[in-house]
């Protein structure tokens, strides 16, 4: 078990150098219609369903350093040539190195809309953040929320079960701040009962949280055995959807 926001600075330390951030890969992604995508290194969580285990296991190892400018222009150049409007960092926890990111989204073209994908612990632990990303109109934030209740994101992440209402907090906490944004949640191991009380929760912060975005696992084969190595079950009847890593 593991405290993700001591987690979140160890991390720091490694993927940042004054005000740049280690990524190892740039791409066009068809996600969201289409988008370009920085993918970054460092996560504050260790998913048992990750698809970029390896960058997150071992960030000594992967990725270079980039400037913020230097990541705001390399989006700009994939969006133009991809005919895209939307841009984001993906791959790990976009909101590990917050000087960085803000950096990113102040030197971002406005005409381009960034869509910032995060697991909501730091914007949660943190109200001062989240407050901070209000100064950016072209601004949207998808809050992936890992499992229903604490005993599933203990189960799923191995990290202390009580950090989970970071994430509902992060909602919070944006919705206060301004900031646009919605709440995803990955259900594939959650009992009905359980995602029922989750809606309840999330209907309680807004109304609009109660038709949640549903995040259904991409079971790569890597995945289902260490899914069965941790005695994770699945609870849903969906099939995962067969999309290569590189892809999402």
């Amino acid at each position: 078990m593991y405290d993700p926001i001591a987690l979140a600075a160890q991390e720091e330390k490694i993927i940042s150098r004054n005000q740049d951030r280690k990524y190892y890969r740039f791409r066009s992604a068809r996600f969201y219609g289409g988008i370009a995508t920085a993918d970054c290194v460092g996560c504050c969580l260790r998913c048992r369903f990750c698809w970029s285990w390896k960058e997150v296991i071992d960030p000594h190892r992967w990725g270079k350093f980039y400037a913020p400018e230097q990541v705001s222009s390399r989006l700009n150049q994939i969006a133009s040539k991809s005919g895209y409007y939307q841009v984001r960092i993906s791959g790990n926890e976009p909101t590990l190195h917050k000087d960085h990111l803000l950096k990113v989204l102040h030197t971002l073209p406005k005409n381009l809309h960034f869509i910032l994908e995060t697991n909501g612990i730091l914007l949660g632990h943190d109200k001062h953040y989240a407050q901070a990303l209000s100064s950016f109109p072209n601004l949207y934030v998808r809050v992936s929320l890992k499992g229903c209740s604490e005993d599933e994101f203990h189960q799923l992440t191995g990290a202390a079960p009580q950090a989970y209402h970071f994430q509902l907090a992060a909602l919070e906490n944006l919705l206060s701040a301004g900031v646009v944004c919605h709440p995803a949640a990955m259900i594939s191991f959650s009992p009905f009962e359980n995602i029922q009380q989750l809606k309840k929760k999330l209907k309680a912060i807004h109304p609009q949280f109660y038709h949640l975005e549903i995040e259904e696992l991409i079971l790569y084969p890597s995945i289902e055995k260490k899914l069965k190595r941790y005695g994770i079950l699945f609870h849903t009847a969906h099939k995962p959807y067969n999309i290569p890593p590189e892809q999402i």
